[in-house]
This record gives C-alpha cells, structure tokens and sequence, in this order.
C-alpha cells in the first residue's frame, strides 16, 4: 500500500521529519530515535538531529513521563501498574518514570479511580451480579494497572459481599 520511505541524508531533512512528529504527539528520546533511525542511514546524523532537540527542549523525558502519566491517569483512568509498563515499553528511563508516577499519586487517588471505573461497568451489566461478573470486572480492573488489594477492597465495598482472595501467579 505505501511504498518504502526514502533516506534522509541532511540534518535539516531529518531535524523537519522530528519536528512533524513531535508536532502530532510526543516522543520519548528511545521513540525519536527509532523513528530517526528508520529514516536515515546516518547514525551521526540521529545523534546530531536529537542532540539539537534536545538543545531546544523539544524532547525531554522527563516532562514526557509527567504528561504521559497526567493523560493516563486523568482521561484514561489508568493504574500505576499499567502506566509504569506502558512508560518502560516506550524506553523511558525508571528515574524519570519513578518521579512522574510519584508526582501523579499526590494528586489522584486510585481508589476513586476503581470506585468510578466500576460504577460505569457496572451500570452497562445487565441482572444480578454473579461471581463470573466480578471476576470479569476484576480481570478488566488489574488489566487497567490497579493494585489487587485495592480492587478487592474496593468490589467488597460496592457490592457489599466477600471476595475470595486472588491466587498469585508464581
């Protein structure tokens, strides 16, 4: 369908193709790299191109993991757990991961996250809510990046009933 993209061998062609991406979303340092690389034979040239990026505060990790972390956590209701992941996958180093998350728990509370994300699902079920929809519910919960303990805690209080304990997987 679309046919292979063409080398890029000046600084300024490559530097535009990093500015254009940067101005859909952005990058972590390991995503502009990658994407540098595909497009250009030239390892100095990446290096020189994200040096310059770097030079004019258009590519910083550590304000992409603190803007990473708000979006999730505030517009997709996301877990820690998941965050971190998603962070790690995208090649941000674990310091800059560490203290975006840290920054982000001062200021939302995950259990109201849970309590919200359960609320919804439960107002899209419909009968009584059985032991396959709570599993259900828990499964769509721990996948979302939330806590074990704090979802069991947070399913006993909604539903009023005692949940078995999880089995850690080993």
């Amino acid at each position: 369908m679309f046919g292979k993209l063409r080398k890029l061998d000046t600084e300024s062609e490559l530097y535009d193709v990093a500015v254009r991406a940067l101005m859909r979303r952005a990058h972590s340092v390991n995503e502009m790299k990658k994407l540098l690389t595909r497009r250009a034979d030239n390892e100095l040239l990446v290096k020189v191109v994200l040096a310059r990026l770097r030079e004019n505060n258009q590519l910083d990790d550590a304000r992409y993991a603190k803007q990473f972390v708000r979006q999730r956590a505030e517009l997709r209701r996301q877990g820690k757990f998941r965050i971190i992941r998603d962070l790690r996958a995208r090649g941000v180093a674990d310091e800059h991961v560490n203290a975006a998350i840290d920054e982000s728990a001062e200021q939302t509370d995950e259990s109201a996250l849970v309590r919200q994300r359960i609320e919804r699902k439960l107002k899209l079920t419909r009968g009584a809510i059985d032991d396959r929809k709570i599993a259900s519910l828990y499964g769509s919960l721990m996948r979302a990046g939330f806590a074990p303990d704090l979802i069991r805690r947070e399913l006993k209080s909604i539903t009023r009933t005692e949940l078995p304990a999880a089995e850690t997987p080993e």
